[in-house]
């Protein structure tokens, strides 16, 4: 009776996939306060999935990037002291911001509350938001717990617009 031999070789494998090929597309998220046609802001989570693996400053290896849009933009930094409430108004402008430490939320006007912790994004953009009923205009934001909350802010030079949640993404 002839015995059975079995040989394994052990073949490296990232993840499952071929070593030459590259990782699959990635997905990030953010939360767009944007405005409908009536005036009324809502927070909706969308998507940004349109990366390209290359290289931002040769000779660094290659990383996934997607550019929403190329354009004038400011930088801010904020920390808001705690308990800090900004009450109803709207973004001065399109708006990126993201807590770097802390929490805060966002109500919209739809009653839609959003709460976010450090490295979640949100893109604020309900400057064409209208005076509800109850004298609520845009968002009313603020911090959550007993500290301070740091945020960085990128604002843009991109015009508002209505009806279009997830337009970047």
């Amino acid at each position: 009776m002839a015995a059975a031999v079995i040989v394994c070789v052990a073949v490296p494998v990232a993840s499952g996939r071929a070593a030459d090929a590259p990782p699959p597309r990635p997905t990030m998220w953010y939360w767009h306060n944007w405005t409908d046609h009536d005036g009324i802001s809502h927070m909706t989570k969308c998507p940004v999935r349109d990366f390209d693996l290359k290289t931002m400053s040769a000779p660094a290896g290659p990383q996934w990037q997607d550019r929403l849009k190329s354009g004038p933009a400011q930088v801010i930094f904020t920390v808001q002291p705690a308990h800090w409430n900004g009450a109803w108004h709207p973004d001065p402008k399109v708006q990126w911001i993201i807590p770097l430490r802390g929490t805060w939320y966002v109500t919209a006007m739809d009653g839609h509350k959003v709460v976010m912790g450090p490295g979640e994004v949100s893109l604020g953009e309900d400057q064409l938001s209208r005076k509800d009923p109850q004298g609520h205009i845009g968002h009313d934001a603020g911090n959550v717990g007993d500290g301070p909350v740091e945020l960085m802010v990128v604002q843009t030079d991109e015009v508002p617009t209505v009806d279009r949640p997830c337009r970047f993404g």
